[in-house]
């Protein structure tokens, strides 16, 4: 087999998203239940009939404790697979009742270190609540608050209709957006977030709310809705299908084509922050070398004014395909049946995430460098990659920063060293940590921005809360006002908290 068929070969399993790294609606109330008290207690007598209740030991409680990543993992004495928004009311009143911490989640792909601080909680799954409902306008969707993306996806388009949602088939689509959410058609609609109308939200003390553009909340679920409740349905706008086929080119190259790669991307992809909307383009590191995806939205094939310059370089391997919207995540390794949706449980995984403007190509070439001589001298970290996403901002951009607690519209870039190990040592999880933080390090520094731009949906844990949530005074004072008032005891407080 030649070098440059094995370099193909071990890039297939290396392969990254956005919505691939964050699934989870969170909730919290700390201590736990009165020890001795049977699995469940009272609770099931107010659950719907199609709510189930899963005790340790049983494989369905195994089965729905597994996570994405094993990091810090929460931990819980019971799972409830609600079936009814009202089946949520009960577990949170019951929970509140006994003073006892729960976790609502959806696929488990919330992988910040933060929801560790929930020990022997209560755990609610909501993979039942994944209706679809058009309107008969045909403007909106309401969708149940455990639906993934693939659902949404494919239930849309049998009514050639679709919508924004996060590009990894496996993850929820709320659980992104209630941190913003990133999406291949973001660049025509906005993220995520943008296309929510309304939300059906319990509280913290147990009672179904609808937060709208009448609600007090509206703007803080939009961007930091996890600190507020749980989601168990969205009205979101649904859009006709105007451009139903799309392109893309892929290419391998190896580290020597770092400064030619980028200074390329810089040039003829991101556009000096004007990224055409109907192009995509997603880049990542790893110990294996480097693969570039270019995607392309309503032609046969992706413009030769993309392709031929990265062509120019003379990649190591390169293909194409054409297709449908639904296609996207299987291009680029993010199908539901995927290696990336079926990682659970294999690894832990931190990710240090930072938003960008533009490549520094000097700096890029130390974090390649840095990354790879760190993998060199520490194999048990060789699963690890460098993701690097360039998504269309025009929709973005459109509104305001000030609509939504949503704090970085203006970034151009998005990009996060994902770094994966098998747990076996402090010393190993601290050589992760390490590594992570000095690359992200070298991006920000390069940057030319003072402030530390963290996506939450990526988020480690560790970082400040202006990191996450915008270093404007007026945001963080906005956001510790509506938290004050609507969650003073703090129970939605797991999940990257405000407070």
């Amino acid at each position: 087999m030649s070098r440059h068929s094995l370099l193909a070969i071990l890039l297939v399993g290396v392969v990254w998203t956005t919505g691939c790294l964050c699934d989870v609606s969170v909730l919290s109330v700390r201590n736990s239940l009165p020890t001795g008290q049977a699995c469940g207690g009272s609770l099931a007598e107010n659950l719907s009939s199609g709510a189930r209740i899963y005790c340790p030991g049983s494989e369905e409680f195994t089965n729905s404790t597994q996570r994405w990543s094993t990091l810090d993992a929460p931990t819980f004495r019971l799972t409830v697979e609600v079936a009814t928004e009202n089946d949520v009311v009960e577990v949170v009143k019951y929970a509140n009742q006994q003073n006892t911490s729960f976790l609502a989640v959806n696929n488990a792909h919330g992988a910040i270190i933060t929801t560790g601080r929930v020990q022997n909680g209560i755990m609610i799954w909501m993979r039942q609540l994944d209706s679809i409902k058009i309107a008969e306008d045909g403007q909106t969707a309401t969708f149940g608050g455990g639906i993934i993306d693939k659902t949404v996806t494919d239930g849309l388009w049998a009514a050639r209709k679709q919508t924004v949602t996060g590009g990894c088939e496996c993850v929820s689509v709320i659980g992104p957006g209630l941190g913003g959410g990133h999406g291949f058609l973001q660049g025509r609609h906005g993220l995520v977030s943008d296309q929510f109308v309304s939300l059906n939200m319990v509280m913290a003390d147990g009672t179904l709310q609808t937060i709208d553009a009448t609600h007090e909340l509206w703007w803080a679920v939009r961007g930091a809705g996890h600190n507020f409740g749980i989601v168990t349905s969205i009205t979101s706008k649904i859009y006709d299908v105007k451009y139903p086929q799309w392109s893309f080119q892929n290419f391998t190259f190896t580290g020597d084509k770092v400064e030619a790669l980028f200074e390329n991307i810089n040039k003829y992809l991101l556009q000096n922050g004007t990224q055409p909307v109907d192009l995509w383009h997603h880049a990542f590191f790893s110990q294996a070398g480097i693969v570039l995806y270019i995607l392309q939205e309503g032609v046969e094939a992706v413009s030769s004014a993309y392709t031929a310059p990265f062509l120019a370089l003379h990649p190591v391997t390169t293909f194409a395909g054409t297709g449908d919207y639904p296609d996207l995540p299987g291009w680029v390794g993010w199908g539901r049946y995927g290696g990336t949706c079926h990682n659970a449980g294999l690894t832990a995984t931190t990710r240090f995430p930072i938003e960008l403007q533009t490549y520094d190509v000097r700096a890029t070439r130390r974090v390649y460098d840095l990354f790879i001589s760190t993998l060199n001298e520490i194999p048990a970290l060789n699963r690890s990659a460098i993701l690097l996403e360039g998504y269309a901002q025009q929709g973005v951009k459109a509104i305001p920063a000030k609509d939504s607690a949503y704090p970085f519209r203006g970034s151009n870039l998005l990009v996060a060293p994902v770094i994966r190990f098998v747990e076996g040592s402090k010393e190993l999880e601290e050589s992760a940590v390490r590594l992570g933080e000095a690359l992200r390090d070298i991006f920000h520094e390069s940057s030319g921005v003072m402030e530390k731009r963290v996506y939450v949906n990526y988020a480690l844990g560790t970082e400040s809360v202006g990191e996450t949530y915008g270093e404007e005074r007026w945001r963080l004072r906005r956001l510790r006002r509506l938290k004050r008032k609507w969650d003073p005891e703090g129970r939605f407080s797991f999940y990257a908290p405000i407070a």
